[in-house]
């Protein structure tokens, strides 16, 4: 196992959570700014005005990129089992 190697392996799997954790962050932050400007506009202060919809943003994410990210780790998966030979030998 070289360092070229390691060096590879940690640089994918860090692509890999980054490409799985941005839909929803996305999600989320699209929704804080529009919930934001909401309550800049009304002068509405309320805590849960402004939790509950990024929720409900990042589970409707959560679920319409779900197919997308379990095909992603299924990739990465079958691509690790693959490497096992070259690490062990």
């Amino acid at each position: 196992m070289t360092v070229e190697f390691i060096i590879g392996f940690f640089t994918e799997s860090i692509r890999i959570a980054i490409l799985m954790s941005s839909p929803m962050m996305i999600a989320g932050l699209i929704a804080g700014v529009l919930v934001s400007m909401f309550q800049a506009a009304t002068q509405i202060n309320e805590m849960t005005l402004a939790f509950i919809p990024k929720m409900l943003a990042v589970a409707l994410a959560l679920l319409f990129f779900f197919p997308w990210m379990v095909n992603l780790f299924i990739g990465y998966t079958t691509k690790l089992f693959m490497q096992i030979p070259k690490i062990i030998g």
